[in-house]
């Protein structure tokens, strides 16, 4: 039976281009910095994010939280959204790990946090009863937040605000090359203006494994350790990193087509009587849709139906769509139709 696998961009496989480079990569031992294939795969990083330097770690929970180490101290305190990843899907590990406090500031509908309240949520640093506030993070694209992107106007105010009151500014930008391609601007401009940004190589770039964190060359030289604690040292992982190389040169810039797609499909579940979702609140890769009070079907199953239809994909009361790579236009068209059958 063939799968239809709109569960996540993660999901996708190496790309045969991928597997050459992989099978070619020249490797050495990455903990000494002795990788030819994981140094250029950083320095091309850095440069993408306009950034000094930058490092190849496992995953994104990784980067988001040994970022998280690097700019806070045991006791201090982030500020982060209430619908952000970092917060809710990355199991504690700011708290658990590294004694780090975090404060939630409501997330916009839009992903973003307003100014007046990230203001607010600022520790007074002569009270010695308050964890002292180091950092300030921000989700883009936001996934909860219908995978909407965040504007590079508003990554500069928040810099702005951060820095005017000596606070770092860290981005979760696992899908930042997704908010790029919405935006038409490039990864740069979104990055920059933070002391700090995370992407995933595994996601719409559709590598198999990694994250780049990129930053100052202070900065990175933190996190070089702190990986390390983590047990994030992989030695000869040029093989991973070819396929990030790759990513950049021949993925990147075929995200507007995932866009499109994702388009497609909600425009086509929202003529589904029986499904509520919002083609006009789509931005990216990200299509989340619930069913109607009145559809003639419980949720358990309209899931066991889809899933036995060979149409896999996420959530529970609120259902999530991913386009990626390996979705066609007609993997689309079929997960509509499957939908549609099912639910009359």
């Amino acid at each position: 039976m063939k799968i239809l696998d709109f569960r996540s961009d993660t999901v996708t496989q190496p790309t045969p281009e991928m597997r050459e480079a992989m099978a070619q990569a020249q490797v050495g031992d990455d903990v000494y910095g002795e990788d030819p294939t994981i140094n250029r795969l950083q320095e091309i990083s850095a440069e993408i994010a306009g950034m000094q330097s930058a490092i190849f770690v496992p995953s994104g929970t990784m980067g988001n939280l040994a970022s998280i180490l690097a700019h806070c101290q045991r006791g201090d305190e982030l500020i982060v959204g209430n619908l952000a990843h970092i917060f809710l899907y990355e199991a504690g590990g700011a708290a658990a790990l590294g004694g780090v406090h975090t404060r939630q500031v409501q997330n916009q509908k839009d992903g973003t946090l307003k100014l007046e309240e990230i203001k607010q949520a600022i520790r007074s640093s002569s009270d010695a009863h308050q964890p002292l506030t180091r950092l300030v993070t921000l989700e883009n694209t936001h996934n909860t937040c219908d995978g909407i992107s965040l504007s590079a106007a508003y990554i500069q105010s928040v810099a702005d605000l951060a820095h005017e009151h000596g606070l770092k500014l860290h981005i979760d930008g696992a899908r930042i090359f997704n908010a790029a391609a919405d935006q038409d601007v490039t990864v740069k401009d979104l990055a920059s203006p933070a002391d700090s940004i995370t992407f995933c190589l595994s996601k719409g770039l559709a590598a198999p494994v990694g994250s780049m964190i990129c930053g100052t060359e202070e900065f990175i030289g933190k996190v070089h350790r702190i990986r390390k604690q983590l047990g994030g040292g992989m030695r000869q992982a040029g093989v991973l990193a070819a396929a990030g190389i790759v990513s950049f040169e021949s993925v990147a810039g075929k995200l507007k087509e995932d866009h499109r797609r994702a388009k497609t499909l909600a425009q086509g579940l929202a003529k589904i009587p029986q499904v509520v979702t919002d083609p006009d609140n789509q931005h990216t890769n990200m299509v989340y849709f619930s069913l109607a009070e009145d559809a003639p079907i419980t949720i358990e199953n309209f899931l066991a139906q889809t899933k036995e239809k060979g149409l896999l994909f996420g959530g529970r009361d609120r259902f999530r769509m991913v386009t990626h790579l390996w979705i066609t236009d007609q993997a689309v068209e079929d997960a509509v139709q499957i939908i549609s059958e099912i639910l009359s």
